[in-house]
């Protein structure tokens, strides 16, 4: 509980240690014409690596970065040096954004030392650290993970449609107001929008202090969710439209000392599985 994120300050005290793992976990919507590892080739932390959210997926699944296989995500962490005994940080370029979906994959692995950079790489510029560019070097290879799929940590379709029914559970939907009630567009196209029946909106951004980049402190976001209904009595899950920024939602919950999983297909899985029936539009859950 509170424990998972470090500052600049610490970081780049820590970058010799041979036992940390730098991950830029930049990843950006669609439609916004930025390309992650773009920019990461542009300016990182020095010996940063790339994680590719949209690469560290199931490449059999029609869903985007869907949780590839244990063996597979081992197989590709070693890749970028890690192992099972690397403490790992991981930060994006906007601040907190995609950062916490790395953090989850890595949990959800089994993976414990995993920590996010709290302000992204905007706080770590700000301290007036300093940056790398050009194309990386060579990346000895790790020894991957051990850990298989973490119970609690991950919610597939099934349970969320059971949890929707049940009044000892909630499913809190990450994305913007407009998206939750259906009166904007989704930003994939044939994607309609709205929600699931019965489920709360809470968008990622009323979490996140605008100037810092950081999480609100623990007492505001306590206060967010109880306004939801949302306590440890309740089984809680967290979606949004394609599983990043629910992450963000189960990281905060993470802070405050509650426990969610994240529903990996989220709203392009729920809208393209489920009939019109199973799509409320409106403000109301």
């Amino acid at each position: 509980m509170g424990n998972n994120f470090v500052s600049p300050a610490w970081l780049a005290s820590a970058t010799d240690d041979g036992g940390i793992c730098v991950l830029d976990a930049s990843w950006h919507m669609p439609a916004s014409g930025r390309q992650g590892q773009h920019e990461y080739a542009q300016r990182r932390i020095p010996g940063a690596v790339f994680f590719d959210i949209d690469a560290f997926a199931d490449p059999a699944s029609d869903l985007p970065h869907m949780l590839p296989s244990a063996q597979a995500f081992s197989e590709a962490t070693a890749a970028l040096g890690i192992s099972s005994d690397s403490h790992l940080v991981v930060y994006d370029s906007v601040g907190l954004f995609s950062a916490p979906r790395a953090w989850w994959m890595f949990k959800s692995f089994g993976h414990d030392g995993v920590s996010v950079l709290a302000g992204g790489l905007p706080a770590w510029e700000r301290a007036s650290l300093s940056l790398e560019t050009g194309m990386p070097g060579l990346v000895s290879p790790g020894r991957g993970l051990d850990g298989a799929w973490r119970h609690g940590w991950i919610a597939e379709i099934e349970s969320v449609t059971d949890a929707l029914a049940r009044a000892d559970a909630v499913v809190i939907d990450a994305r913007s107001p407009g998206r939750f009630s259906g009166s904007d567009p989704e930003p994939r196209p044939g994607l309609s929008s709205g929600h699931m029946p019965g489920a709360v909106n809470l968008p990622f951004q009323c979490l996140i202090d605008e100037t810092s980049g950081k999480l609100l402190p623990a007492d505001q976001l306590h206060a967010a969710f109880e306004a939801l209904g949302v306590c440890a009595d309740k089984e809680i899950i967290t979606t949004c439209g394609s599983g990043v920024s629910a992450c963000i939602l189960a990281l905060a919950l993470d802070e405050i000392g509650l426990s969610a999983s994240v529903y990996d297909g989220s709203w392009c899985e729920w809208a393209t599985r489920m009939d019109a029936s199973m799509i409320a539009t409106g403000d109301e859950p």
